[in-house]
């Protein structure tokens, strides 16, 4: 746990979420085994392919390679849900989501900190599922000076329509990074001489923390939190000081406030 002048670094229910999936699906998504299988094979930005449950033929199969080759996430699902999800009534049992943005590498937002001559300054987002907690926190990164945002390619929405519209045009501007596994991406950034912070209402007081320097902002869920394998590389714990009797802020809200006092500590 580091101090003001000093770090010591240590080395909704099923149906709600598939309800919220398939509204992320059907406003940009991709639908019939022909489809998929190119887009997929032209590179487009296919966050997560959804097949028949038990559908094993040989063009599926193809899918399946060519989604493995890429590191796209399968769900396998029942009939109705892929009905549900269709808007053309031939998915042929197959649908794929698009990202409504290409997604940019961790070089990419270290670059553009490099450009800027300023410390990088990250958030790291684990296990957010709600694409308008999303966009909201991409609006937020924007406005206080993030260089990207890293969000893991498992558990967590994509770049949807909806992230879009919510992060208000900071989509434009703000890359966001996607990873397959988020712990790795914290190991990698420390060598490059980053710390990170993790939200947390057990941790250290946040305005007892030195935040200043190349600094990434981990939030979790509103339920789960930052997970466990996660919030062991981080090398701080920030708690927001809280006056009501409710125990937890919303993810955006709650970066939005950390992020701020980053941007604090930084202009002290």
């Amino acid at each position: 746990m580091a101090g003001s002048d000093e770090r010591a670094k240590p080395r909704p229910r099923a149906g709600n979420e598939e309800k919220m999936e398939e509204k992320q699906i059907n406003e940009l998504m991709v639908e019939g085994r022909n489809p998929v299988t190119e887009a997929l094979r032209a590179g487009k930005p296919v966050d997560r392919v959804y097949i028949l449950d038990g559908c094993k033929d040989g063009p599926v199969m193809t899918i399946k390679r060519e989604a493995a080759k890429r590191n796209v996430q399968i769900k396998y699902v029942e009939k109705e849900r892929l009905d549900r999800m269709s808007e053309t009534g031939r998915h042929q049992g197959v649908i794929a989501s698009v990202a409504a943005y290409e997604y940019k590498t961790v070089e990419d937002i270290l670059r553009l900190a490099e450009e800027k001559g300023e410390p990088p300054f990250i958030i790291l987002l684990d296990n957010i599922e709600d694409p308008h907690n999303l966009g909201a926190i991409i609006r937020t990164a924007n406005l206080a000076g993030a260089h990207g945002v890293i969000i893991p390619k498992n558990r967590a929405v994509g770049l949807t329509a909806v992230v879009a519209r919510t992060s208000a045009g900071a989509l434009n501007y703000t890359p966001v990074a996607r990873v397959g596994n988020l712990a790795k991406t914290i190991d990698q950034l420390k060598e490059e001489g980053f710390w990170f912070v993790c939200a947390d209402m057990d941790g250290t007081r946040m305005y007892d923390l030195n935040l200043k320097g190349p600094i990434g902002l981990v939030i979790g869920s509103e339920g789960d939190g930052v997970g466990r394998l996660v919030k062991e590389k981080c090398d701080m714990v920030a708690a927001i000081p809280v006056k009501g009797e409710i125990d937890s802020l919303n993810a955006s809200v709650a970066a939005g406030v950390l992020a701020y006092e980053i941007v604090r500590q930084r202009l002290s």
